[in-house]
């Protein structure tokens, strides 16, 4: 098929799909090799400005996607929502800046965001070279690889010199060359730039799998022409977790940012959430009144008001409520919790104390 062809006969799958365009990507990190410059005074430039500026993707249901609306939605949202109620007590001052996953570190660096809250993997070269903190994981999600139900492939094994759609240049590629050569399976990778192209090529059937974060993948498919007709393997190529970050070389918005999302997982812990909050005024429990502000000093430590986890539970909940209405059995995405549930329920979620 011509190139101008394949063009005009996958361009009206594009256009479907663009909305969501993006969760699976994992680039190359093309910003400069040299670490980020230092920079001071974040927590001051965000307090005073009145406002957090937020680096989403805008294009991964779940996670971070723009409504018909104009409104956005997702995990990494209300990870926005919840920094922007600690700090002013509004979950509404934020504003979001969709963001390419090119775009995402350069932003991030040049101070034209103040958080990135994109999907994006914890890796030791990001922590490094890129010059990125990370806060706490917020989603623990690992590269796995979508067929068609009519294929009746189950296993990686069964991929066996079969066509794999992924976008080049990432670590999505990277992941599934090692994977298959560690297992001694020949295959024949479908390699695309753009994101939108290498699934539109997969649900025009030229390819008999793709690959993407698992959770990218789910997301992906809730907008193909007949969701029930693709599985997602089992197999898991990768771990990917996903996490929050902020530029390196200011400790005390960074520490801001870590102790928000703790606070998320900690109200859960604690049986907190926007519901029963205020039933916790009168606790005589030590734990609660130190986590709530009404004992204690813990949000002065931060620059923040004492009651700063109080309001991230008003404002936007506990971890579970944010987990439930972005990717739970009520939505659309019906996405299991797995390893992304407390500690104590066998999951991977846990906060350090707050004292």
């Amino acid at each position: 098929m011509g190139k101008s062809t394949l063009i005009l006969a996958i361009a009206p799958l594009i256009f479907a799909i663009s909305a969501c365009g993006g969760g699976s990507e994992n680039p190359k990190d093309t910003t400069s090799s040299q670490t980020a410059p230092t920079v001071k005074n974040r927590w001051d430039t965000v307090k005073n400005r009145g406002q957090l500026i937020c680096g989403v993707s805008g294009e991964v249901p779940g996670f971070s996607f723009v409504g018909t609306d104009g409104k956005y939605s997702g995990i990494d949202v209300d990870v926005c929502r919840a920094v922007a109620a600690a700090l002013f007590d509004n979950p509404d001052a934020v504003e979001f800046r969709n963001l390419s996953a090119k775009e995402r570190f350069t932003a991030l660096q040049t101070g034209e965001v103040d958080i990135l809250s994109r999907n994006t993997t914890w890796t030791l070269s990001r922590t490094t070279s890129v010059g990125l903190e990370f806060a706490p994981v917020v989603f623990y999600d690992g590269q796995a690889i979508m067929v068609r139900k009519s294929s009746g492939v189950k296993s990686l094994a069964e991929l066996k010199d079969k066509a794999i759609c992924v976008q080049t240049g990432t670590t999505t590629e990277q992941n599934l060359a090692d994977q298959m050569r560690k297992r001694g399976i020949t295959y024949k990778p479908v390699v695309f730039e753009d994101v939108n192209i290498t699934f539109a090529t997969y649900a025009q059937g030229r390819c008999d799998g793709i690959t993407a974060d698992r959770s990218a993948l789910v997301a992906r498919r809730s907008l193909l022409p007949k969701p029930e007709d693709n599985v997602i393997l089992d197999e898991a190529i990768s771990s990917e977790p996903l996490a929050p970050a902020v530029a390196k070389g200011d400790t005390k918005w960074a520490d801001t940012v870590k102790w928000v999302v703790y606070s998320l997982v900690k109200a859960e812990e604690l049986g907190i959430n926007s519901q029963n909050l205020g039933q916790f005024a009168t606790t005589s429990d030590p734990d609660i009144k130190r986590f709530l502000g009404t004992e204690g000093n813990l949000g002065e430590s931060l620059g923040l008001t004492n009651d700063f986890a109080a309001r991230i539970i008003k404002h936007v909940g506990n971890y579970s409520e944010v987990y439930d209405r972005n990717l739970g059995s009520k939505t659309k995405l019906n996405l299991a919790r797995g390893q992304n549930q407390l500690w104590s329920k066998g999951g991977l979620l846990y906060s350090p104390p707050f004292r």
